[in-house]
């Protein structure tokens, strides 16, 4: 006679003397456990299981199954490969008897599994990396002290005004004193190729400076 039992999410065709490798359960080498989940057992089919119905089994080992190697890829901008190894716990049965009826009597301990994670569990369950702490946006630079706003002239932007301070230059006055020679030297100082002239910023600043 055979059952179809299920132990661990799986189910199995068993006869008295089969060894099977189920999903761990909470038993010792050498203890007689009842496996209560039966589908099938001789010419009964359960609904979904046959009641009164049970498969004994004798506990002959805890094992551990093959290894499986996981392997993750993500292809992303910032793409990662991880690899890990897990090997199920598993105990080794001999199926000894099977009850078309009268399971609540025997006397012999139900079958109870350990909670075990198949792999999926163990991904979920890892702790997952921290992201990478964001770095500090630097500080933004701040005008000399006494400072004029140097962009209020024509063609100065942010940029250009670093340029013009980092040069010593940081006041309207200053601009509104060039003469040809001190013109000269800035547009060669700074390339600007002829823009102080062109932009007329020694007459805005003298403007600016009253």
């Amino acid at each position: 006679m055979f059952a179809v039992m299920k132990t661990g999410g799986k189910q199995y065709k068993v006869q008295s003397g089969d060894v099977l490798r189920v999903e761990r359960i909470a038993a010792e080498a050498g203890e007689k456990v009842q496996f209560n989940e039966i589908l099938m057992v001789g010419g009964s089919v359960g609904t979904p299981t046959v009641d009164g119905a049970a498969v004994q089994a004798e506990v002959i080992d805890q094992i551990k199954g093959e290894k499986v190697i996981h392997f993750v890829k993500r292809r992303r901008k910032h793409s990662s490969k991880r690899t890990k190894g897990h090997r199920q716990k598993l105990t080794l049965v001999r199926v000894t008897d099977i009850l078309e009826n009268g399971a609540d009597k025997s006397g012999v301990k139900a079958a109870i599994g350990t909670g075990s994670a198949p792999m999926a569990a163990v991904e979920a369950a890892a702790p997952a990396k921290k992201a990478p702490a964001k770095k500090a946006a630097a500080p933004k630079a701040e005008a000399p002290a006494g400072a004029d706003d140097l962009k209020t002239l024509s063609g100065v932007g942010p940029a250009l005004e670093k340029k013009l301070h980092a040069a010593g230059v940081t006041t309207f006055a200053q601009i509104a004193g060039w003469n040809a020679d001190d013109i000269a030297a800035m547009d060669e100082k700074l390339s600007f190729k002829g823009r102080i002239e062109r932009e007329g910023w020694v007459a805005q600043a003298a403007e600016l400076a009253k």
